[in-house]
């Protein structure tokens, strides 16, 4: 059983899955939003901080991508992971990927929740500090980013204007992050780690300042779960 079960941890490795690759997006398509006034020619760096400054919580569907170099040095994408999210700020989210394989992340802007359903088990962590300059601040975390990152323009590539965030911190698991903006909400985002690897994140049906149900963050352990406090 316990062979079984390690090698299920290393196929949802290789799928981008496991709590290790998540941080493509903690250390996160066309918008379905109207577009922003003033927006469509604006720079990345605008568009980015009237996004920040006008959302205060999102949902839509997401797509996960880990490029990694072969042998021969060329880039090779391994398989894709997709799912859905919402958020709320600051760091109260629901990040679910659906496939290949079902894991949970949420946050209730205490703590951290990573739940395995084929495991039957849940890892807790107290979300404290570690989401001011990962990646997810960008989406989950507060309005002052400039704290923890620093940003740049980054051009124009796929239609999209890019920003370079650069983590101040030295510990962190990515070296920069890029972010895809299009209508002034991110469409896509690249997470380079220090060993040149890249996640590759992009979203749809994004949508700004949904209704959210009351205890829409609360997370309920499943039933017979194994719950492990670090």
């Amino acid at each position: 059983m316990e062979e079984m079960r390690e090698e299920m941890r290393q196929q949802k490795r290789l799928a981008g899955v496991s709590l290790a690759a998540w941080r493509a997006l903690l250390c996160a398509g066309a918008a379905a939003v109207a577009l922003l006034p003033g927006l469509a020619a604006a720079s990345a760096l605008e568009q980015f901080k009237s996004f920040v400054a006008t959302t205060k919580s999102a949902q839509g569907e997401f797509s996960q991508r880990l490029v990694k170099a072969d042998k021969d040095g060329k880039p090779r994408v391994s398989q894709e992971s997709t799912g859905t999210f919402t958020f709320a700020r600051p760091g109260k989210f629901v990040w679910l990927y659906q496939k290949p394989y079902e894991q949970l992340l949420q946050a209730d802007g205490e703590k951290l929740y990573i739940y395995d359903r084929d495991l039957n088990q849940v890892t807790v962590r107290k979300l404290g500090n570690a989401l001011g300059s990962s990646p997810a601040a960008i989406l989950f975390g507060s309005n002052d980013l400039e704290k923890n990152f620093v940003l740049k323009e980054g051009g124009s590539k796929d239609g999209l204007e890019w920003l370079q965030a650069t983590p101040m911190a030295k510990d962190t698991t990515f070296d920069q992050i890029g972010i895809g903006l299009k209508n002034g909400v991110p469409q896509a985002m690249e997470l380079r780690d220090s060993f040149g690897q890249v996640s590759l994140l992009t979203f749809k049906k994004f949508e700004r300042n949904p209704p959210l149900k009351p205890g829409q963050f609360k997370f309920v352990a499943p039933k017979g779960a194994d719950v492990f406090e670090q």
